[in-house]
């Protein structure tokens, strides 16, 4: 891989709960999508669509302690207002990944309950109506420890691996590599974020380029998700 394409979808209306994203993403870029494409779609319009939201008080600039221990197993770290907990898909995240931006006063989006199984009905879609194979990438903007700033990450995906196992390849030395597993799922949905911003009204985008061997049945939860058992920090 030398060289890779990233253009943001634009021209997606408002989405609404029951909206079907294939159809949105279909009429908006069907034209310009290839097979081995990967669409990269924002969490925020994948949860709108299937109805994962919650009411709040209109004028709370804060996620309510009490919705992120709804939405979590168990609450890791509490300081002032911001939650660091685990929600029931294992992700370890700033307030159960429960977010008041780019929604309605009054509201808040939660995550899908199954990302994954989202990014497969986009995928299976977007074949049916394009007659093409493409992968798919959920994303969210997720916090780093020990760094500041944020960075998307996929939360699920269908048809592009989630990691690529490159252990017991050589190196650029010819030694074997022992531990490398790169998540180029993550790495999709941070460069897909480069061209669709957080307030420009850009909820997807299209990286091209990436490699056919890539392009495979995947999952964000049994491939990234890290088990508590080779966990070393819970």
């Amino acid at each position: 891989m030398t060289r890779l394409e990233i253009f943001g979808v634009e021209g997606i209306a408002e989405v609404q709960p029951g909206d079907r994203l294939a159809d949105l993403l279909a009429a908006a870029a069907g034209d310009r999508l290839r097979s081995g494409d990967v669409v990269v779609v924002t969490q925020k319009v994948v949860s709108k669509a299937e109805g994962r939201m919650a009411e709040v008080d209109p004028a709370e600039i804060r996620v309510p302690p009490e919705l992120v221990e709804a939405e979590s197993v168990r609450v890791l770290r509490r300081r002032g207002p911001l939650l660091v907990s685990e929600t029931r898909h294992g992700f370890v995240c700033a307030n159960a990944g429960i977010d008041l931006s780019n929604v309605a006063a009054g509201l808040a989006t939660l995550l899908p309950v199954d990302a994954d199984r989202s990014a497969r009905r986009i995928r299976d879609g977007l074949r049916a109506r394009l007659a093409i194979d493409v992968g798919v990438v959920v994303s969210d903007t997720f916090g780093r420890p020990w760094r500041r700033g944020v960075a998307d990450v996929a939360i699920g995906c269908a048809g592009v691996a989630a990691v690529l196992d490159l252990r017991e390849t050589p190196d650029a030395m010819g030694r074997p590599l022992h531990v490398t597993e790169v998540a180029v799922a993550d790495e999709l949905a941070a460069a897909a974020e480069l061209v669709m911003g957080k307030a420009s009204g850009v909820p997807a985008a299209v990286v091209r380029g990436v490699p056919r061997a890539w392009l495979r049945e995947a999952s964000v939860r049994a491939e990234i998700v890290r088990s508590p058992a080779e966990d070393l920090f819970r």
